[in-house]
């Protein structure tokens, strides 16, 4: 892609790591960062579309650049076994090393389908700000990938190590061993999504990656001693037959052991592969079945609204330690050292207590209010609510929960570049939210499909309506099997 100095986001770059010159004397550079080691004559960018050759330099264009700051839970980012219920800062940056045609954030990673207007500046300091204002103890590297972003993810997680912040990294991994090792050196969780067992489905679908080194580079964070939980998603009639999935469990076992915790995840028609149906519910929960068969001890159905399929439970005795719904969790089963409470066996999960809060119903500040509805639909169970109010101050959104007999509610609060928050159905009988804000604030609602999917449109149809126009042109590009 050409370097066009009258996009707004590209009129700002800096100078870039982990690249070289060309030996042959020009003006051509190599990206070392994933294992495309792209080589980019002048004016160009590699593949992520977010690097780039001016004047024989690699610099990167998207330090800082970020789609809308949000505040999540941890469980969003397929971890269950640190801090269950944990708020986190979820930040994403636009641009990705591969071009997946199912991917789910396909609006932000493609860049040449990128709305400028989504892209917000921060500053490593503006978000350790944020994180101290709001009480949020762990910020999330996440939504369409962080490779790309790889010198700002670096800088402010270092940072947020000083501050006593943990680093949540949630990425597709296809990325090279120096700078893997860099960030071994300042994250503290890595969720990995590993997105088949099969080289053959990364060539054909992700725009030409390969799987091995992904492999390598897990097995590196492995071993390492970081904190590492693995998802898979499984695509509908690409890579949800029991085969792999058995495959896929026999590489967790032989390389990372039985309690690295392992998700199996729904996916839902995006991008250029509309043609098809989510996937099935018995899909995901057979592939599951054949995670603990095969002897992994923690296995997860992800995106699946109902009960027992995300639980953690003891592995000594069964005993439930941490139910969950969706997107909540809430420990039930454990003793304030983090033991099971049964059997008394220390949990594999990590300060288990550590993102427990009280619940926060506090009235809204006296004055005048805005409140308004959202129902939840068969495809979004969640959705962000977004905030229009002074950046400086503190807005706080008071949430109710619908259809549930009793009329539960949390206060949430918003400030600094915070503006987003998610909200999940936390139970079957609850058919919606009610949301009620001071007057003087806006709010927007953003359906969202499943828990990677970060929502650009307010509309659900058109989200789902996918975008076709490159189909040809990246069928044309797709290597043969």
């Amino acid at each position: 892609m050409k370097i066009d100095p009258t996009v707004s986001w590209m009129q700002e770059r800096r100078p870039a790591s982990h690249w070289e010159k060309s030996r042959d004397g020009s003006a051509q550079v190599i990206c070392n960062l994933s294992p495309r080691h792209c080589r980019i004559d002048d004016g160009q960018t590699g593949h992520c579309g977010v690097r780039g050759n001016v004047g024989g330099e690699l610099f990167t264009f998207n330090y800082g650049k970020s789609v809308e700051a949000t505040m999540e839970f941890i469980e969003t980012e397929a971890v269950n076994h640190f801090r269950p219920g944990a708020k986190i800062l979820s930040l994403g940056n636009i641009g990705c090393m591969m071009s997946c045609d199912f991917c789910q954030n396909w609006r932000t990673s493609q860049v040449r389908h990128l709305d400028p207007a989504e892209v917000r500046r921060y500053s490593p300091q503006d978000i350790i700000d944020t994180c101290k204002m709001l009480g949020i103890k762990v910020i999330s590297w996440t939504y369409n990938d962080p490779v790309v972003w790889h010198e700002f993810v670096v800088e402010t997680s270092r940072m947020a190590q000083r501050e006593g912040i943990a680093t949540l990294y949630k990425s597709a991994f296809y990325i090279e061993t120096e700078a893997v090792d860099e960030l071994i050196d300042c994250i503290d969780i890595f969720s990995i999504s590993l997105k088949s067992i099969e080289d053959r489905f990364y060539r054909k679908f992700t725009g030409g990656a390969h799987l091995q080194p992904i492999l390598d580079m897990i097995r590196r964070v492995h071993a390492s001693g970081r904190h590492l939980e693995i998802s898979q998603l499984l695509v509908t009639d690409r890579n949800d037959a029991e085969e792999e999935t058995r495959r896929t469990n026999a590489w967790i076992l032989e390389n990372l052991g039985d309690r690295v915790p392992l998700h199996y995840v729904a996916f839902h028609p995006a991008y250029l592969y509309m043609a098809t149906t989510r996937t099935p519910p018995e899909v995901v929960l057979r592939a599951r079945q054949l995670a603990l068969e095969a002897g992994i001890k923690y296995c997860y159905a992800g995106n699946m609204f109902r009960e027992g399929v995300a639980d953690t439970r003891c592995p000594a005795c069964g005993a439930t330690t941490v139910s969950r719904f969706g997107l909540n969790a809430r420990p039930v089963g454990l003793r304030a050292d983090g033991c099971c409470s049964q059997c008394g066996t220390q949990s594999d999960v990590k300060d288990p207590l550590g993102g427990v809060e009280p619940d926060a119903s506090h009235d809204l500040p006296p004055g005048a209010t805005r409140s308004g509805e959202f129902l939840w639909h068969r495809e979004a169970n969640s959705v962000h609510i977004e905030v229009g109010a002074d950046p400086a101050s503190v807005c706080p959104i008071r949430v109710e929960r619908l259809g549930t007999g009793d009329v539960a509610a949390r206060t949430y609060f918003v400030g600094g570049i915070l503006r987003r928050i998610i909200v999940s159905r936390q139970t079957d009988d609850e058919t919606g939210i009610r949301v009620t804000i001071p007057d003087k604030a806006t709010f927007t609602f953003y359906p969202v499909l499943d828990r990677a999917h970060f929502p650009v449109s307010e509309d659900i149809d058109s989200e789902l309506s996918g975008y076709r126009k490159d189909r040809e042109a990246m069928a044309a590009h797709q290597p043969s099997e």
